[in-house]
């Protein structure tokens, strides 16, 4: 199994205490409030819930959707709706997707975000995050429909990963996921915090859709996820709330960082840079109780996302000066 960030447990395990401050994940720190679940959300079996739909088109844009237990569930599920293909992963990009692009027979490349547009021609399927995880890395719009025209003319894919979408949102392709060979994905976890729920959601053409559903099986998102998720995506005066406020701190952290010589890219979300040392930043990170992501493959380097508190934000800037001195 791949290594991801939210591993806390093992950051207490390594390291000892208790007062932590997770930054692995990218996570929106402050998620949504989930409200309290009917007793019939954990009796009755999961059917899907069109006002569920409902929401999540209006929210994303999308024409047609297909809620699934975590956009991981789709990534896994995806490779093995094709014979074997050429594919193209963008590079570095969340592994999930490369790893299970390797099996079921498919031919895969990895290609830097620069020579995307080169390798479209030699693919039956590219992937792309965008934005990207973990390095913040965009393609314009334009561009990945002009990929997803040529791909689809020979019966190709373009897979858009866009899990750190919602704080850019004129970067979506969700709304043009109806045509042939444009699949999207999107994922509740990040802006909304929401991670533990397991829900994500599919944008592509209506027969893709339904082999996936198949693919998947009945009963794919629980019921409390449902409504707990139809209650974020209609709270529109949260949503605007949480944009401004994580337009500010993304700011905020990319100026801390700054003040402290580290030039770093990303989202409102998340932060990354490509540390010298990224080894010796996330063993002095830890040794007081900062969990960051670490990178060591494809991507040296060191992701962060936002804290909670003030207290958080002074621990955080307090390490950092510790760290410049060295």
């Amino acid at each position: 199994m791949l290594e991801h960030g939210g591993n806390l447990r093992e950051a207490q395990r390594r390291y000892g205490g208790i007062d932590w401050i997770d930054l692995s994940t990218g996570l929106n720190p402050i998620g949504y409030p989930a409200p309290p679940v009917p007793p019939d959300a954990w009796h009755r079996l999961p059917e899907a819930d069109p006002a569920l739909l409902d929401a999540a088109c209006s929210y994303y844009g999308a024409p047609v959707l297909l809620p699934v237990a975590g956009t991981q569930a789709a990534i896994q599920a995806l490779p093995r709706l094709r014979p074997a293909s050429r594919v193209t992963v963008a590079a570095p990009s969340y592994a999930e997707h490369a790893h299970h692009w390797s099996q079921h027979g498919h031919a895969l490349r990895q290609a830097g975000y620069s020579m995307l547009d080169d390798a479209v021609g030699g693919s039956d399927v590219v992937v792309v995050c965008n934005p990207n995880n973990p390095t913040g890395e965009t393609v314009p719009p334009a561009s990945l429909l002009r990929w997803a025209a040529e791909l689809a003319a020979r019966g190709g894919w373009l897979v858009v990963d866009e899990a750190f979408c919602d704080t850019t949102p004129a970067l979506s392709l969700a709304a043009h996921a109806g045509r042939p060979g444009l699949i999207v994905l999107r994922s509740v976890g990040k802006f909304f915090g929401l991670a533990g729920l397991r829900l994500g959601f599919v944008a592509a053409e209506t027969a893709l859709l339904a082999a996936l559903a198949d693919l998947l099986g009945p009963w794919a998102v629980s019921g409390p996820a449902q409504r707990i998720a139809l209650a974020a995506l209609r709270d529109r005066n949260w949503q605007r709330h949480t944009q401004a406020r994580l337009a500010r701190d993304g700011a905020r952290m990319r100026s801390l960082l700054a003040a402290h010589g580290i030039q770093a890219a990303g989202t409102p979300l998340f932060h990354w840079w490509p540390e010298r040392r990224p080894d010796d930043f996330h063993e002095h990170m830890a040794r007081r109780a900062i969990w960051v992501r670490l990178f060591r493959q494809a991507a040296r380097g060191i992701r962060l996302g936002l804290p909670v508190c003030e207290r958080d934000w002074d621990r955080i800037e307090c390490a950092l000066q510790e760290w410049t001195k060295r």
